[in-house]
């Protein structure tokens, strides 16, 4: 009888540990950055049809502990944004998987394709595990144009403040806490050239959601499309 009574206590304990733990793991589901994102396919992509570009490369977040949207005036954003937070930053086309060390953090870049016209920066933290306010993102793409464009704008859209910068050269910069409407600012006229042509954007976050769109459009605001996206560095 004693030796029924342990059986049957066995069992039990054994039953209640296993139902524990596939509770625990229902609760903690894996990290994806799925619908949101797809990495990024080998070989070059072009804009959406409406001109969107939906190829990045994107650091993880930098910690970056504001509590408040509304302190990202004009004056903040122009000393903190354009601030180098490890080497390189403003001149080398990361790799997939490239590591760097921002703020005493070791921080990953992610080659992603955007499955919508927005990129979708709270979600890709959230995604990936990563804190995903009181943040800072950096992003990086590369367009190739077949022939030189002149007197396009490029459009941007982020919620929050963001600056955006071509070929080296700041384009954009969007100030206070706002929420992302396509092609709220635009930059001067400005030319692509023919080739490579590098997009460095970042976009800072306190609380909230966080996201950006870019395009470029033309002198009628129509989308530009003649040009495709590509993550390959040239040099390192």
């Amino acid at each position: 009888m004693n030796l029924l009574h342990k059986t049957l206590t066995l069992l039990c304990v054994t039953a209640v540990a296993s139902a524990s733990v596939n509770a625990d793991d229902a609760a903690t589901p894996s990290r994806s950055l799925a619908p949101y994102f797809t990495p990024a396919a080998p070989g070059p992509k072009r804009p959406d049809k409406d001109g969107f570009v939906q190829r990045w490369l994107l650091l993880e977040p930098i910690n970056k502990p504001n509590r408040s949207n509304a302190g990202f005036v004009d004056t903040y954003v122009r000393k903190e944004l354009p601030r180098e937070y490890f080497p390189g930053q403003f001149t080398v086309i990361p790799r997939d998987g490239d590591r760097v060390t921002a703020e005493g953090e070791e921080l990953v870049w992610h080659a992603v394709d955007a499955t919508d016209f927005n990129v979708k920066l709270f979600r890709f933290a959230s995604g990936l595990g990563k804190r995903v306010y009181g943040v800072l993102f950096l992003a990086v793409t590369v367009i190739d144009c077949p022939q030189e464009i002149q007197n396009v704008r490029l459009a941007v859209g982020s919620n929050s403040a963001s600056m955006w910068w071509v070929n080296d050269q700041e384009a954009v910069g969007l100030f206070g806490d706002r929420r992302m409407v396509m092609d709220d600012c635009v930059s001067k006229r400005l030319t692509l050239r023919k080739g490579r042509n590098v997009i460095r954007g970042a976009v800072i976050n306190g609380p909230g959601m966080s996201d950006f769109c870019v395009r470029f459009i033309d002198e009628s605001g129509h989308p530009v499309t003649a040009f495709t996206t590509t993550l390959e560095p040239s040099t390192r």
